[in-house]
Formats: C-alpha cells, sequence, structure tokens
C-alpha cells in the first residue's frame, strides 16, 4: 500500500511544480494577467497597427550630418513597409521614441533610422546618441504609417532639417516613377542637413530641390514655393512648427496638405485647461475604475493603476498611447488620429471624457 501512495504524492508534487512553473512564465509574457481573454486583442491599437515588439541587432551607426546619427537595425522576418512609416523604438532606460524609416522598403532585412540630438528635449535623442552602438540589440515596434505617399499628379515638399526622413524614401520612389515633384529643403547650415548630397543628385534633372541654408540665406520662402500650384497637387511638410504653420497658410486651393509632426503643435491643449473636469475611467478588462482628477491626464491615472501602459510624447502627436474606447464620449485633444478611429479610440495622453465616465479596453 505504501509504495502506490508514496507513487501519488510524487505524481501530484511534480504536476505542481510544473504548474507553478507555467504561471510563472505566462505572467512574465503578460504583466497584465490574469485578464478576460478576448477574441480579438486590440486595446491599446488601431486594428491598421503593426505592434509586435521584436528586438534588432544594431549593425551600422553612421553620422550623417552634423548632430544626426543614422542607425541600421537588422532582423529576421521584418514587415514591410512604405515611405512615411516609423517605428516605435524602446530605449535602454524603457523610453519610447518615434523614428521615421530613410532606407530603402526593399531592403527587407534591416530598417533604417535617423535621429538628431537635441541637447535641449527630454532625453530621447541623447538616449540614442549615447548610448546606441553597433553590436547592441533594440526593441522596436511597428512599422506604422500616418504619413503615407497618396496618388496625386504632382507633389510639393516643404522640410526642414531632421524632417527629411521620411520625406527622403518618398523622393527615392517617385524619382524612379517619373512624376513630377519639388523640394523646398531648409536648415541652420549645410552641414547640419542630413542626406544632402543624395538628395540634390535626386533632384540635378529638372531643378527640382531648392536648398536654403539659414546662414547663408536666412529662412526658406514658403508661400512662393506653394505659389500657383496646380489643382490636385499634394503638399508635404515636415519640420519645425512654424514651418508647417505657413504651409498651412499658404496652401493654394484645390491642393491636399499632409504633416508629420515631431513635436505638439504650438498651443494644442493637453490634459489640463479649458473643460478638465474630474471624472471616472472604468478599465474593463482589468475590473478596475480610476479616478482622473482635474488637470491630470487619463494616462496618468490609469499608468497608477497599470504601469505597464505605453507612452511616449505625452503631447498627443506620436499615437503610443492610443486607447480603445468601449463607452462614453470622448473630448478629442489631438491632431494625429483619423475621423474613423476617433469613433471608438482616443490618445490618453491629452484627450479627456465630455461627462462623468469613460470605459477603456483595459
Amino acid at each position: 500500500m505504501a509504495l502506490p501512495r508514496l507513487r501519488t504524492v510524487v505524481l501530484v508534487s511534480g504536476a505542481a511544480l510544473l504548474t507553478r512553473r507555467a504561471l510563472k512564465r505566462r505572467i512574465a509574457r503578460s504583466p497584465l494577467w490574469p485578464l478576460p481573454a478576448l477574441p480579438e486583442p486590440i486595446s491599446g491599437h488601431s486594428k491598421r497597427r503593426a505592434t509586435a515588439v521584436r528586438k534588432l541587432l544594431i549593425t551600422g551607426r553612421t553620422e550623417v550630418a552634423d548632430g544626426v546619427v543614422q542607425l541600421r537595425l537588422e532582423g529576421p522576418g521584418l514587415p514591410p513597409w512604405s515611405p512615411g512609416a516609423h517605428l516605435d523604438l524602446v530605449l535602454p532606460s524603457g523610453l519610447v521614441r518615434q523614428y521615421s524609416l530613410c532606407g530603402d522598403p526593399e531592403d527587407t532585412g534591416a530598417y533604417t533610422v535617423a535621429t538628431r540630438l537635441v541637447t535641449d528635449g527630454r532625453g530621447g535623442s541623447r538616449e540614442v546618441h549615447e548610448q546606441l552602438q553597433e553590436g547592441l540589440e533594440v526593441e522596436v515596434r511597428g512599422p506604422r504609417n500616418r504619413f503615407p505617399l497618396t496618388e496625386a499628379p504632382g507633389y510639393v515638399f516643404v522640410v526642414g532639417g531632421i524632417g527629411i526622413t521620411p520625406v527622403l524614401p518618398m523622393l527615392r520612389a517617385l524619382a524612379a516613377s517619373g512624376v513630377e515633384w519639388r523640394l523646398l529643403y531648409g536648415g541652420r547650415s549645410r552641414a547640419s542637413m542630413p542626406f544632402l548630397e543624395e538628395i540634390e543628385k535626386l533632384g540635378a534633372d529638372g531643378d527640382r530641390v531648392t536648398v536654403v541654408a539659414q546662414d547663408e540665406a536666412g529662412h526658406p520662402d514658403v508661400a512662393a514655393a506653394l505659389a500657383d500650384l496646380a489643382p490636385g497637387t499634394a503638399v508635404y511638410c515636415c519640420g519645425p512648427e512654424p514651418l508647417m504653420a505657413a504651409a498651412t497658410a499658404g496652401l493654394p486651393e484645390g491642393c491636399t496638405l499632409h504633416l508629420e509632426r515631431f513635436s505638439a503643435a504650438t498651443g494644442g491643449a493637453a490634459g489640463s485647461g479649458e473643460g478638465s473636469e474630474a471624472f471616472d475611467v472604468e478599465l474593463r478588462r482589468s475590473g478596475r475604475t480610476v479616478p482622473v482628477a482635474a488637470g491630470q491626464s487619463v494616462l496618468a491615472a490609469v499608468r497608477a493603476e497599470l504601469p505597464h501602459v505605453a507612452y511616449s510624447c505625452e503631447q498627443g502627436f506620436c499615437g503610443t498611447c492610443q486607447q480603445r474606447v468601449l463607452e462614453g464620449e470622448i473630448d478629442h485633444r489631438d491632431e494625429l488620429l483619423t475621423d474613423d478611429e476617433r469613433g471608438d479610440s482616443m490618445l490618453i495622453c491629452v484627450s479627456r471624457c465630455r461627462g462623468g465616465r469613460l470605459v477603456l479596453d483595459l
């Protein structure tokens, strides 16, 4: 009798040990587990987003202009991308920053990004410049594209400094296709303007490229660049806020304007100010309700309960903190989401609630 009983004890103990180990692995993979499973787990992400996190190896690091570093990130099975797309880089400190893909979409084994050192910024660019070296691995999410090259009879690009990064793959594609395009490219000096030599070669046929270095000729004349455009021309602008404001003001009737921001618009609403009353946010899948104080962002309130919720800019222009809204009226305060996305999602770093309660899919 003793031997069968001993065998049973051993089997039960072994099964318990295996269960505990499996549970630890499951929790490690998802800090928010256990939560009710959904048929399609889309919390925090648009259905059009590519959100898988992967580790890529830094195989190249090049200074492509004064204060601008280009990184080549290699890895297997990379998702395809199109001109205008960007990556989320998860930096060693945990900061998440967005960088436009400036390489070749046909290079399926690597992504290429470039970033300018911003000495008075929030620390992301400094971390890239000081810590990301060849031979290190970095986590990335994406790519995603909120600045796609749409079909048009002609194109005009108005770019300032590092804003050339999402535009460069567009110029390569258009130069190869024979479609009419022009570029106004401004910067503090020629030495500070990345990819200048390649761009001038792309535009050598037909004087398509106008380069304006501030230390030589002052600020670019955006109004002149946009004068007398044919109806249907697509205008793409990326750079400092004054440049984009000038492009917006000078856009001719019948043309379309596409903007890519690397910072929040001047005067953009945040989590405080007019209409910033307190309200409650229910986190449906985690079974919690958190109060959001007047002047406090939804992001700050939610991260007090769920610290692993992703975010980056905290100013409503990068899209990292986008969350699906199940119930409640949203007070949208961003300039990023499409009308379709605004129907059932919000950027919780700046947007709020019209009323007393929101329900998020978290």
